[in-house]
């Protein structure tokens, strides 16, 4: 059985537990119209998505590090949410999983016999939070376009890199110190040796990719991102990849026998791998030029 834990006073909440609390505020109604118009499937479908791309993805690796640090009562604020988003998680999914549901449930709860007596979730418009949840937006809006980034410039994980972020506007600044709270957090997840914020005066380095968002832009050194000659080499072994793919495209329609005698649909494909080759050529070509090459 899992230890009962004290609700924890509103102030001890972070942005990110409101957030996951004003989430599944939401779910709880929404799943509740679906069911009452026996949209099972989409009610269902909701719990799942809920579940695995907020819960799981996103709350629970931010809150990773809250119980590896020395703030006890952010670590019970954390704990605390985590059972009552699984808990009443499992409630909205017992018409559908009840046996499974059921040993968490108990889990979770020792003091409750059974999760079928359980009262059933309602919409508390107190759990509605729409400033952490634009917050949190803009925080995945971060992460994923850094991580986008990285994987655009095939970057390996253990190499790690600063990350600078200055606010598009005077609006957005404020949104900007919040974000201090996230900054340990964010930079586990975009695998950054630091992640810092540029003053309003501060000036964005020169060498630096943007990574521009909504409401902020992030600055990653492109010195630190790649290593040049490694990336040189790597693009001009690919540039000869494609170059041997096309001549040989180039090769095949050269022969009168090939398109005049061969299916359509082969020479339809021919085309089309052609078409896809000389494109990747005219990126890489691109790329090597912006490293000089």
């Amino acid at each position: 059985p899992v230890e009962e834990i004290g609700t924890p006073a509103e102030e001890e909440l972070l942005p990110a537990d409101r957030w996951i609390l004003s989430a599944l505020n939401t779910l709880t109604k929404e799943v509740q119209e679906n069911m009452e118009r026996y949209e099972l499937g989409i009610a269902v479908s909701k719990v799942h998505d809920f579940l695995w791309d907020e819960f799981c993805d996103w709350y629970i690796e931010i809150t990773k590090p809250r119980f590896t640090g020395e703030n006890d009562a952010s670590a019970r604020a954390a704990l605390w949410t985590l059972k009552e988003v699984l808990a009443t998680s499992m409630k909205l999914l017992h018409p559908f999983m009840p046996f499974v549901t059921e040993e968490i449930y108990c889990t979770l709860r020792p003091e409750e016999e059974t999760i079928m007596t359980a009262a059933w979730p309602h919409y508390d418009p107190s759990r509605a939070y729409p400033e952490d949840e634009a917050l949190m937006a803009l925080y995945k809006e971060l992460v994923r376009g850094i991580r986008s980034i990285r994987s655009e410039k095939n970057v390996p994980q253990s190499r790690k890199t600063e990350v600078l972020i200055a606010a598009n506007d005077v609006n957005a600044a404020s949104e900007l110190a919040v974000l201090r709270d996230t900054l340990p957090v964010m930079e586990k997840m975009l695998f950054a040796t630091e992640v810092r914020l540029l003053a309003e005066d501060e000036a964005s380095p020169e060498d630096a990719l943007p990574v521009v968002c909504s409401k902020m832009t992030a600055y990653i050194p492109a010195s630190e991102l790649v290593n040049k000659e490694e990336e040189i080499a790597r693009l001009t072994g690919e540039l000869k990849k494609v170059e041997s793919e096309i001549a040989r495209a180039e090769g095949m329609f050269a022969n009168p026998n090939f398109t005049a005698k061969a299916p359509a649909a082969k020479v339809g494909a021919e085309k089309e791998k052609l078409a896809k080759y000389t494109a990747m050529k005219e990126q890489i070509v691109s790329q090597l030029a912006s490293y000089g090459a």
